[in-house]
């Protein structure tokens, strides 16, 4: 559903304490809206492997949430107390939990939470903190709404959006979890209303993707020449006067390879006349990318080597030069790090870069005239052309979320005043410029929410409960857990971070709040809850 913004002085919109008055006539039609994200098995295994490939380098280059400034960051006003539009509720945790007499405050991370994962309308990749939450197929997704629609920019859903629980560096434990159905309630997805900011997300089984290497892949003469990244040759050994009757029936285009094997080369032009115990060969030579620009540019007449002087700026075919010139491909960090000690030591004379967590390098090949004496010399068939293809991705069925990591119960229209755990991500620094947290690990806050309900002038909030807790963006949409277990890793989700607030002016952030969740909430979690959505593979 595209969403419209309306102009707050044109419209008077509905608070939880209004609805509160109108329960009565409130339905799921009027509450719940919903919006598909991936919509077939194929883009949703297309979308976990944008994720994943390069080993997980798009999850390691996107960075924290950040659709608040320090103007956001202001203090939060109380707003009174709540009245209830329906009776408290819950619904179960997934997984039996154990009573404990243990008073101890290590907190054991709960399995459920993890990252979600999007791209913005600036083509931006970001990332949010959530939970898995119990459901009938146990295939849902509690964060805050803004993770999942683009306010910033009056956007539909988040494209790309997948959940990784127990997300580390890159690493996806339980597997990635692409989002189906995005449910909100109407009141955010149509006014962008921040007392609602929220959203159940609906994702599919969970997939693992396991890479299998380069692969090497024998093909024909047409396609090795055609092919611009790394390739391979087979060749058995022969004599010169082989070498020279296989060149005079085929040409230079045939299946024949020579190559120096010792002793020392000396330069030469396209005019030189080879003398008695010598040989004259145009061969490929690397070098770095200023020699390259340096040399003249090929032309027809350059590749058959007819005009060409010493060297040439040229991007021959036959087996002599290795590579193709200019051409980036793509390595792993492993290999990323080898050549830049490599070239360090003046041993590879290529370039080698690092962009947004991927690895690449491009070499650089001239042709040039050579003389050498002819024992120097060793002569080749070429037996089989090869290219060398990306690593490929097994997507593997990791089966579903809530069977892999359990869910977090729900409860609504709960009291306010009451303990809760918080859980999240934080990533970005403080509005004084503090950077505490590093967003690589999960975070905890602990404590009792705002007896009353609090508001914020930046998104016009009416109705949200406040927590004493310094996290910043990269947590928000992590979970509020009402009586957490701490032996199961089990509670109930009673709220999610929705913003950031500095109550005591020092400009850093001291306050989080989540919009409080009524029996509206429950309406919109049941719709979700009972959505199906099934595998990818």
């Amino acid at each position: 559903m595209k969403r419209i913004l309306i102009p707050a002085g044109g419209v008077v919109m509905a608070t939880g304490l209004l609805a509160a008055g109108l329960a009565g006539t409130a339905t799921a039609d009027t509450v719940v809206a919903k919006d598909n994200m991936a919509t077939s098995a194929a883009n949703a295994k297309a979308i976990a492997q944008f994720w994943a490939e390069n080993n997980g380098a798009a999850l390691r280059a996107a960075k924290e949430s950040n659709v608040w400034d320090k103007t956001d960051v202001a203090q939060l006003q109380s707003k009174g107390g709540y009245s209830s539009d329906t009776k408290p509720g819950s619904t179960a945790p997934i997984g039996e939990e154990k009573k404990t007499s243990s008073k101890v405050q290590n907190v054991n991370m709960p399995k459920t939470i993890g990252k979600v994962f999007f791209v913005n309308d600036k083509g931006e990749k970001k990332w949010c903190s959530a939970t898995s939450i119990q459901s009938k197929y146990r295939n849902l997704v509690a964060t805050a709404g803004h993770c999942v629609y683009d306010t910033a920019t009056n956007s539909d859903v988040m494209d790309k959006w997948v959940f990784v629980p127990g997300y580390y560096q890159g690493k996806a434990p339980f597997g990635i979890y692409v989002g189906k159905q995005a449910f909100t309630h109407y009141d955010f997805d149509v006014y962008e209303d921040y007392d609602r900011d929220y959203a159940f997300v609906t994702v599919y089984n969970g997939v693992k993707l396991d890479g299998t290497g380069p692969q090497v892949k024998q093909v024909n003469k047409a396609e090795y020449d055609a092919y611009k990244g790394a390739k391979k040759l087979k060749v058995d050994e022969i004599s010169k006067d082989e070498y020279e009757a296989g060149v005079s029936k085929y040409g230079p285009e045939g299946p024949y390879a020579y190559d120096v094997v010792k002793g020392s080369v000396s330069n030469v032009g396209h005019d030189y006349v080879a003398k008695e115990g010598e040989t004259k060969i145009l061969t490929g030579r690397e070098v770095t990318e200023y020699d390259y620009n340096k040399a003249p540019k090929g032309t027809e007449a350059l590749i058959n080597g007819e005009q060409c002087p010493t060297i040439c700026q040229i991007d021959p075919k036959d087996p002599t030069v290795k590579g193709q010139s200019g051409v980036t491909v793509a390595i792993s960090e492993t290999e990323y790090k080898e050549l830049v000690a490599a070239k360090a030591k003046g041993e590879f004379l290529g370039k080698v870069e690092a962009k947004n967590g991927s690895f690449y390098k491009t070499q650089y090949w001239v042709k040039q005239w050579i003389k050498v004496d002819a024992d120097q010399m060793k002569y080749y068939k070429v037996i089989g052309y090869f290219i060398v293809t990306p690593p490929e991705l097994a997507v593997k069925d990791a089966g579903r979320l809530g069977d892999n990591v359990g869910g977090q119960g729900f409860a609504w229209n709960q009291p306010t005043g009451k303990y809760v755990r918080v859980f999240g991500y934080p990533a970005a620094p403080h509005p004084d410029g503090n950077k505490n947290y590093t967003g690589v690990t999960p975070k905890w806050c602990y404590g009792k929410t705002s007896s009353k309900l609090q508001g914020s002038a930046a998104k016009k909030i009416e109705e949200h409960v406040a927590l004493k807790c310094a996290m910043t963006e990269g947590a928000d949409g992590g979970p509020w857990l009402y009586n957490y277990k701490n032996t199961k890793r089990l509670g109930y989700v009673n709220g999610v971070i929705s913003t950031f607030n500095d109550q005591d002016k020092n400009g850093r952030v001291d306050y989080v709040s989540s919009p409080y969740f009524d029996g509206e909430t429950n309406t919109v979690y049941k719709a979700a809850a009972a959505s199906w959505s099934g595998k990818i593979v």
